[in-house]
């Protein structure tokens, strides 16, 4: 049993679970609240019992996918610190920063959805990605790549702010220059 009081996942069922989740990722963000459990449980290759077994509610599955991009993103910053220079890896970062808003921007139908039933997905959403910049300024402080006097905060809300700037895909190369001179702005001098 897991410290939830849970039963582990069996090996397969976690495989499953995983490949819902993707799955449900990429139709809630192109499709929103018009993608069916059944398309997703199909493209997943595995029956609709299936998914409602991991997944009882549709608000379960939405909320579940939401979660599963912010906790890939936040653990990206451990990830990145090691295999990057730490400045390197907080522009890397960024990067994935801006995918993930333009997922969370694609589900937002359905995420209002789950609002709307009572569920909030976004409970826990800023503290880790504070957590996630914190982790990879302090890195860069460290080095000496990176200021000391800015706060993770408003790295995430420079970040959340190039993403409505330039947040179409067509604008992904505008969101590269606009995150080129945030970074400028972190680096040491």
């Amino acid at each position: 049993m897991s410290a939830t009081g849970e039963r582990p996942l069996r090996a397969d069922a976690r495989r499953n679970r995983d490949r819902l989740l993707e799955v449900a990722v990429r139709a809630f963000s192109q499709d929103g609240p018009e993608a069916t459990l059944e398309a997703i449980a199909r493209e997943a290759g595995v029956g609709i019992g299936t998914l409602y077994r991991h997944f009882p509610t549709r608000e379960a599955l939405v909320e579940a996918a939401y979660r599963s991009e912010l906790i890939r993103l936040c653990d990206a910053a451990q990830e990145l610190r090691r295999e990057l220079p730490p400045d390197e890896a907080m522009r890397a970062w960024m990067d994935r920063f801006v995918a993930y808003m333009s997922t969370k921007r694609g589900m937002a139908d359905a995420l209002r959805a789950v609002i709307a039933s009572g569920g909030n997905p976004f409970a826990e959403s800023r503290q880790r990605l504070v957590a996630a910049v914190t982790e990879l300024m302090d890195a860069g402080t460290a080095a000496g790549t990176m200021r000391s006097d800015v706060p993770p905060g408003d790295v995430l809300t420079g970040l959340s702010g190039v993403t409505l700037a330039a947040g179409e895909p067509e604008q992904r190369e505008q969101a590269g220059r606009l995150l080129d001179l945030l970074m400028a702005g972190l680096r040491r001098r």
